[in-house]
């Protein structure tokens, strides 16, 4: 079964665009098509980000806490990592390729530029539309 982590933009438009693609993604993930991999830090980073104010409009902090929780309890949970490596243009997405190579996953959904851009990476940086077409192909 393919293993993924995905980036907390995906998962933010999975929440707050209920028909895009992001949202078909975890509905997958709910049937069981792959396994999500998520750490205590990308669950933080998400949190900390839906709960801003300019998100209220598409997303109350009840349903906030339910998405974040619902992850915590469904998903796999991986350790942080220890070790980040410098390797795409913001620092600051580094702990994902490292998040997704610690947990041996099979790939990193993302639709950051600065993390799709990486060429070579493993695992693969994919955009959620290439990752949908993987695990539901037709």
């Amino acid at each position: 079964m393919i293993r993924a982590v995905i980036d907390p933009g995906v998962l933010i438009a999975a929440l707050i665009t209920p028909e895009g693609l992001p949202s078909q993604i975890i509905r997958a993930w709910k049937r069981g098509v792959f396994e999500l991999v998520v750490s205590p830090m990308l669950l933080d980073e998400l949190t900390e980000t839906l709960l801003r104010p300019k998100f209220r409009r598409w997303a109350s902090e009840n349903d906030v806490v339910v998405f974040v929780e619902m992850l915590r309890l469904s998903a796999v949970m991986a350790d942080d990592p220890s070790e980040v490596e410098q390797l795409s243009r913001d620092p600051k997405d580094d702990y994902l390729i490292a998040l997704a190579r610690g947990a041996l996953a099979h790939v990193l959904v993302s639709s950051d530029g600065d993390l799709t851009s990486i060429v070579g990476n493993e695992p693969p940086v994919v955009t959620p539309r290439l990752f949908l077409a993987t695990v539901e192909p037709g």
